[in-house]
């Protein structure tokens, strides 16, 4: 008998994953690849589970129904990674991860406020929709984006300023018009690894339409009705143009190579 108890024990212990007195596992990894320079600031959001019938109290201040979490920018790319919780439990109510959003900031220019920003956001569901890809068998689910720089002008100097875009990419491997992130399936989730990956595309674009002319070189800033027009869209007028400053002071024709 005390040989049974023995190897019993020994078993349990050698296979405590197969469940012999463990807690099942209510978490997951996060992980997030970052440009270089890039910033991001995440909130895992948990609400009441489905079916549950218990409210939270509208709070002002702290929010334990929210968990962040912050990286700062490092200059060359980089990965970050956190364990984020799939349950909490908050004045006895039994909550559930319902979301994750994501704050990206990254630094364009040398001066303080040169910084753009945009943000992403993964949805967890109880289930997903037929055709959606679940976690694969690697353990490790993959959503893609791409971020790029969208350049203007604003003012009565026409001064640069540029725009962060980040977006997502398809099955295909297509960039969408969708802001980057996706929609994943919670049971699936624990122990595994969920990864978003954002690069970013050296190439800028203006961020509107019909404001400026692919030359060799870059762009030129249409004129629009003169000078003083800080709106400034071509409608068809693709001969005259107006200068620009850029952010180290330089009034330029060509963005953004400032060359005749």
């Amino acid at each position: 008998m005390r040989k049974g108890v023995m190897l019993g024990l020994l078993a349990c212990g050698v296979l405590a994953t197969s469940g012999c007195g463990t807690k099942p596992i209510d978490s997951f990894t996060l992980e997030v690849d970052l440009p270089a320079t890039f910033r991001f600031r995440g909130d895992a959001i948990y609400q009441p589970a489905t079916g549950e019938t218990c409210t939270l109290p509208q709070r002002r201040g702290k929010r334990p129904d929210f968990k962040a979490f912050d990286t700062p920018g490092k200059p060359v790319a980089n990965r970050v990674s956190f364990e984020v919780p799939l349950t909490e439990q908050v004045n006895g109510c039994p909550l559930v991860l319902r979301s994750i959003t994501f704050d990206m900031y990254a630094k364009w220019g040398a001066r303080w406020s040169d910084v753009g920003g945009d943000f992403a956001f993964i949805g967890v569901r109880d289930r997903l929709e037929s055709g959606m890809a679940g976690m694969p068998e690697s353990g490790v689910h993959e959503l893609s984006g791409r971020c790029q720089w969208l350049f203007r002008t604003v003012g009565p100097l026409h001064a640069i300023r540029k725009i962060l875009k980040c977006n997502s990419f398809d099955a295909g491997g297509q960039l969408r018009m969708a802001r980057a992130g996706g929609v994943v399936q919670r049971d699936q989730l624990a122990g595994k690894t969920l990864r978003m990956v954002l690069g970013l595309n050296d190439e800028e674009q203006p961020a509107v339409d019909d404001n400026w002319v692919a030359v060799s070189g870059g762009w030129k800033r249409c004129m629009g009705e003169g000078l003083d027009d800080v709106f400034a869209y071509c409608r068809g007028n693709t001969s005259d143009f107006k200068p620009f400053k850029m952010p180290d002071g330089r009034i330029c024709s060509i963005y953004p190579t400032c060359t005749e």
